[in-house]
């Protein structure tokens, strides 16, 4: 089984730059005009750097001499750093009965606001037991009112709806 060697990723550089003719930008960024590979590869090899293909969908491909190395090592950097800086929110619950009381309200009320305020969404589970069923218009109401309450700081994903013996709602910050 003879298998293709695996193409890498990135600019081609050096021997796999394949156009006879390229235009050539050296070091220091100065623009050298159109020559031959052969000659762009033995500037590169002069300065000790690497001859890398920058824009090879043109005519006349565009190559620059670098530190093909640095240049990598700098890409993977910024990568990083840009993966360091994404927030993934999480979905945090808060459980309710709909006889709370006020305090208890207010406890919850205060965990939610940590909990947007760190970015994360929260889904608001109330549960119902036994005759609690009968006055499922009371949970609704609790629900309509925790959207009021939180109205300018997070924006309802998912609208109050009744799965069995629970009713649960999905809030996210704004």
């Amino acid at each position: 089984m003879n298998e293709a060697p695996q193409k890498e990723k990135g600019p081609r550089t050096n021997d796999d730059i394949k156009a006879a003719k390229v235009l050539l930008i050296d070091e220091h960024g100065e623009k050298q005009g159109v020559m031959p590979l052969a000659a762009a590869l033995d500037a590169a090899r002069e300065a000790s750097m690497d001859l890398v293909e920058v824009s090879p969908n043109q005519e006349v491909p565009v190559v620059k001499i670098l530190d093909y190395g640095k240049l990598r090592f700098e890409e993977r950097k910024k990568k990083a750093a840009a993966k360091k800086k994404q927030k993934n929110s999480e979905l945090k619950e808060i459980k309710m009965r709909p006889n709370i009381d006020v305090h208890d309200y207010e406890v919850k009320a205060k965990a939610m606001t940590r909990f947007f305020e760190a970015g994360d969404k929260v889904k608001v589970t109330l549960r119902f037991r036994g005759r609690e069923m009968a006055h499922q218009h009371l949970g609704m109401e609790l629900l309509n009112r925790v959207k009021e309450d939180f109205d300018e700081m997070a924006k309802v994903e998912l609208e109050p709806k009744l799965e069995g013996r629970q009713m649960t709602m999905v809030l996210t910050p704004r």
